[in-house]
């Protein structure tokens, strides 16, 4: 998700060197084989007044090759947004596919809900409105070993990003893979703080140091950070 203090001048999230490479990306790979349903749902996305919160569509196609490789069927995703990610989840998985989904404000969703549907992929979907955590606890407590998750993103509070990331490692099976979000910052991690930006923005230009740095010791995770979008970091469980 962007953060509301960034730049208001800024309309899409991209970390190539330029504009005219990012466009041609979209225009030659990515928007041509966009489904119907994610296009229609990007663009009233982008009416909203957070609208640069959703996953842009350059990254869900590379979650979707991602799921599809993996044959992935059963995901779980924290943040849901207006559900552009979670309808490309949808699309990606088989008929008996299922998506765990839990964000804070079902408003967002019911959004996207009719794009869902026109896509045929609701029955897919177990939407859930709570806080993520306790979701999370009460999953670990019911799932057996046998029935863990093939992948999970997580698109939320970065400020709670480890708290999940300990649980989503009780809930995927070894193999699977954890896709974060935003772990770039728009190339702030990389660069001393800028003072003069938002306050919200530097809190969470913080915590995703903090949180890399953490991604990069844990043993229990191969990585790849990906400077795609805001950044997207895939974290496959080897233990």
């Amino acid at each position: 998700m962007a953060s509301s203090g960034r730049n208001s001048s800024i309309t899409h999230k991209n970390l190539l060197q330029s504009d005219v490479l990012h466009q041609y990306i979209l225009e030659r790979s990515v928007y041509p084989r966009e489904h119907e349903q994610l296009k229609g749902l990007r663009e009233l996305t982008m009416k909203h007044a957070r609208g640069l919160m959703s996953v842009p569509p350059e990254e869900g196609q590379l979650l979707s090759m991602l799921l599809k490789l993996m044959n992935a069927k059963k995901t779980i995703e924290i943040g849901v947004f207006t559900g552009y990610s979670l309808l490309t989840t949808a699309l990606a998985l088989p008929k008996d596919g299922k998506i765990t989904a839990i964000d804070i404000e079902k408003s967002n969703f019911e959004i996207g809900l009719p794009f869902i549907q026109r896509a045929g992929v609701e029955n897919k979907i177990n939407f859930i409105e709570s806080a993520a955590l306790p979701v999370l606890d009460k999953m670990i407590q019911e799932v057996k070993e046998d029935d863990l998750f093939d992948f999970a993103f997580v698109d939320a509070d970065k400020s709670n990003y480890m708290e999940y990331h300990e649980r989503l490692l009780k809930l995927i099976r070894v193999g699977g893979a954890i896709a974060y979000d935003n772990t770039l910052w728009g190339g702030s991690v990389a660069v001393p703080v800028d003072p003069s930006h938002a306050e919200r923005f530097i809190e969470g230009r913080n915590l995703t140091v903090k949180f890399n740095d953490f991604l990069a010791a844990d043993p229990r995770i191969e990585i790849s950070q990906v400077c795609i979008a805001d950044g997207l970091t895939i974290c496959r469980r080897i233990i």
